[in-house]
C-alpha cells in the first residue's frame, strides 16, 4: 500500500471517529439512547456515576489494547488505536450541543446516519474504534465454537438491555431504530466505496472490442475460452469490471464496433488488485 493510501485512511479515519463522537455526545446522551458499544456503557455510566463519556471510553479500552498488543501485536491494533484515540479525543473536545433533545425518532434516526457515516469510514480504512469489536476478538480466542459476529451481538445486546433498565423500554426500542440506521449507512458507505460493476462480452469483434477497453478506456480485460451450445462455435467471451462511473463509457464503446453484440453487466461486491483496492496490507 503507497503512502498516500495509507494518509487517506487515517484521514478517513479521523473523520469518521470524530463524527461517531459527535453523535453520541451531542444526539445520543442528551436523550438517553443506549446503541450499544462502550460509547453505550459510557452514556450508562455518566447518567448514573456522572463521569464524563470520554474518561469511560478509555478506562475500559486500555486493558483491551493492552491484551491485544500482547496477544496478536501492534500490527493488529495500530489502526484501531488512532481511531479509538481518535473517539475519545472527540467526545473531549467537541462542544456540547444538544442537536436533537425532544424527538427520540429524529435521534434515532438522525444519530445513526451520522454515526454510521463515521462507523463506515473508519471501517473502510481498516479499522475499529475498540471496544466491543475488540473485546469480541479476544473473547473469540476462549469461545471459539461462536463467531466474532455472534459475540458482538451478544455484547452489545446485554449493553442495551442494561440501558432499557435505566433509561426504560421504550427509549431502548428507539435505540434499536438507531442501530438499524447505523448498519445500513455504514455498509452503504463500504459497499459504495468498493462497489464495481462486471460486464461479460460476447461478439464477433471481441479482439477490436479488447482493444478499445486497453487503450482507449485504460481497463484491464481478459479473454475466456467458451462455446455456444447450440451452435457448437468456439466463443470468446470478454471479461472486464469497471467502476460504476465507467459503466455506462464501456457500454457506449461495445455498441459503438458492434451493436449486436451481446452483453452482461453484473454488480461487484469488492475488488482487489491494480486500478482498484491495491492489496490488504494494513499500515
Amino acid at each position: 500500500m503507497n503512502r498516500r493510501s495509507v494518509m487517506r485512511d487515517y484521514v478517513c479515519i479521523v473523520i469518521g471517529a470524530s463524527l461517531m463522537g459527535f453523535a453520541i455526545k451531542n444526539i445520543y446522551d442528551p436523550v438517553g439512547l443506549v446503541t450499544g458499544g462502550f460509547s453505550g456503557v459510557s452514556i450508562i455510566v455518566k447518567s448514573q456515576l456522572g463521569i464524563e463519556l470520554w474518561v469511560t471510553n478509555t478506562v475500559l479500552n486500555i486493558p483491551l489494547f493492552l491484551a491485544s498488543f500482547w496477544m496478536k501485536g501492534w500490527r493488529f491494533i495500530k489502526r484501531t488505536l488512532v481511531a479509538t484515540v481518535m473517539l475519545s479525543a472527540s467526545l473531549y473536545l467537541i462542544p456540547e450541543i444538544p442537536v436533537v433533545t425532544d424527538d427520540l425518532l429524529l435521534a434515532a434516526l438522525f444519530g445513526g446516519m451520522i454515526s454510521g457515516a463515521g462507523a463506515g469510514l473508519v471501517f473502510v480504512s481498516q479499522a475499529t474504534t475498540g471496544g466491543t469489536d475488540m473485546l469480541a476478538a479476544l473473547m473469540q480466542r476462549i469461545f471459539r465454537q461462536y463467531s466474532l459476529v455472534q459475540i458482538m451481538q451478544v455484547l452489545d445486546a446485554l449493553i442495551v438491555l442494561v440501558g432499557a433498565g435505566i433509561f426504560g423500554i421504550r427509549y431502548a426500542l428507539y435505540a434499536l431504530i438507531a442501530i438499524f440506521a447505523v448498519t445500513k449507512v455504514s455498509d452503504g458507505l463500504i459497499e459504495g466505496m468498493r462497489f464495481s460493476k462486471a460486464a461479460f462480452v460476447i461478439s464477433e469483434k471481441s479482439e477490436e472490442i479488447a482493444q478499445a477497453i486497453l487503450f482507449d478506456m485504460d481497463r484491464g480485460v481478459t479473454g475466456l475460452d467458451a462455446t455456444g451450445m447450440y451452435t457448437g462455435t468456439a466463443k470468446n467471451v470478454l471479461l472486464c469490471v469497471v467502476s460504476k462511473k465507467e459503466i455506462v463509457a464501456l457500454k457506449e464503446l461495445i455498441a459503438a464496433r458492434d451493436p449486436r453484440a451481446f452483453v452482461i453487466v453484473t454488480d461487484v461486491r469488492e475488488v482487489l488488485g491494480e486500478g482498484f483496492i491495491e492489496g490488504m496490507e494494513l499500515a
